[in-house]
């Protein structure tokens, strides 16, 4: 039998095992969902209020078809080229806090996925390892989500962006759609909260889940790293998480992103825009990235999905910033999609998760590769041999927003 060029024939060992244990998103997420506790698994797959949000990602997504178009059999390139600089595709992992919840030492692992995939890696404030801990993995292509902390006039707020700068970070990405805390129902019911006390239920959960437990042996258990330096006092998990409730804004003014321009002379990049008019504000602050988003589903649950948004804003900005995508993407048809919107890259955080808690700390470059190629057979299936090709592919988008 010939060998595939897309399936585990191609490949060899560990790498051909997960391609049979993990072939899509959804292997992924069902494999994940048995090797966690159950508490870990809930806290990444759930969203805000009734989950209403993360299914309607899902759909808005799924109603989006791509017309096939055949004749040309030149070779798809999915490279791509984002503020100046160029990665094998235009897909990347996007920011979650406290990562290493679903699988102990997931920061690095991401790391690692990001430099052998040659993808950005949005890591997180609340991250479990710190910004500098990622650069001297991943390099360059480590991009930085940052909360505000406004207290002092934004010292640790600014104190971080210094820290990017000198770990050679290439990429802010300030969050704008965490301005309140929002209501997570399944971690409520988990009793995962500050100050966290394992009941005998949670203990059973970790009993139950070895491969989780290892790993938790061998990485420590979960932190805020890039904020133990901020705390009076020994870093404990409970003094750290509670300097962040007390002090972490998830939300920017625009004077503020305005100020952040001044200071920062890499790539600024705003995230959970929705809105078209916000978009023009923050052109007029001065970003050089929009990154579209309704936080995964995980703030608000009457947000629209950011797939019936992004053209209106595509128009809106005409080209004024780069548009970025993330909410709901589980593989590269997704990322196809996005694009063919006016996005010029999609990130994805719960999959890489899922890929980690599937297959351990190679799950994540398992999902970078996997996506690639998802992404790559789409554009050959839709005629788009490069990805400056996808804006002009033959698209059916019957719920997108008007003005």
């Amino acid at each position: 039998m010939a060998k595939s060029a897309w399936g585990p024939g191609s490949r060899s060992g560990r790498a051909a095992q997960m391609t049979y244990a993990a072939p899509t998103y959804e292997f992924l997420e069902d494999r994940a969902r048995r090797r966690v506790p159950k508490f870990a698994f809930d806290f990444v797959q759930g969203g805000t209020g009734a989950d209403w949000g993360v299914e309607v990602n899902r759909r808005a997504l799924d109603a989006i078809e791509i017309v096939p178009r055949y004749g040309d059999l030149r070779k798809a390139d999915p490279a791509a080229t984002l503020f100046g600089r160029s990665y094998s595709a235009p897909i990347g992992i996007a920011p979650t806090g406290m990562d290493a919840l679903i699988w102990p030492g997931a920061t690095m692992s991401l790391a690692r996925a990001a430099k052998d995939g040659d993808i950005p890696y949005i890591t997180g404030t609340l991250a479990n390892s710190t910004m500098e801990e990622v650069a001297s993995v991943a390099g360059g292509n480590t991009w930085l989500q940052l909360y505000g902390f406004p207290r002092d006039d934004h010292k640790v707020t600014f104190d971080m962006i210094a820290r990017a700068r000198a770990a050679g970070v290439t990429a802010i990405v300030a969050t704008l759609d965490a301005p309140v805390r929002a209501k997570r129902p399944r971690d409520l019911n988990n009793r995962l909260v500050v100050p966290f006390r394992p009941t005998p239920r949670t203990v059973w959960e970790v009993a139950t889940a070895p491969a989780w437990s290892m790993a938790l042996l061998r990485h420590g258990a979960p932190k805020f790293a890039n904020i133990d330096r901020y705390v009076d006092g020994k870093p404990t998990l409970d003094r750290v998480a509670g300097f962040v409730q007390k002090e972490l804004v998830g939300s920017f003014s625009w004077d503020e992103i305005a100020r952040m321009r001044r200071v920062w002379d890499g790539a600024l990049i705003v995230k959970g825009v929705l809105h078209p008019d916000d978009a023009v504000s923050a052109v007029d602050a001065g970003v050089d990235g929009i990154l579209v988003s309704n936080h995964g589903g995980r703030q608000s649950d009457a947000a629209p999905s950011p797939a019936d948004v992004l053209p209106i804003i595509r128009d809106k900005v005409d080209g004024k910033a780069t548009l970025l995508f993330d909410s709901g993407v589980r593989s590269g048809l997704d990322v196809a999609r996005a694009l063919a919107l006016g996005a010029e890259a999609a990130f994805c955080g719960r999959a890489f998760l899922y890929a980690l808690a599937a297959l351990g700390d190679d799950g994540g470059s398992h999902f970078a590769g996997l996506i690639r190629e998802e992404f790559a057979v789409t554009m050959a299936q839709s005629g788009a041999w490069s990805v400056s090709d996808l804006p002009n592919v033959t698209i059916r988008h019957r719920d997108a927003y008007s003005a």
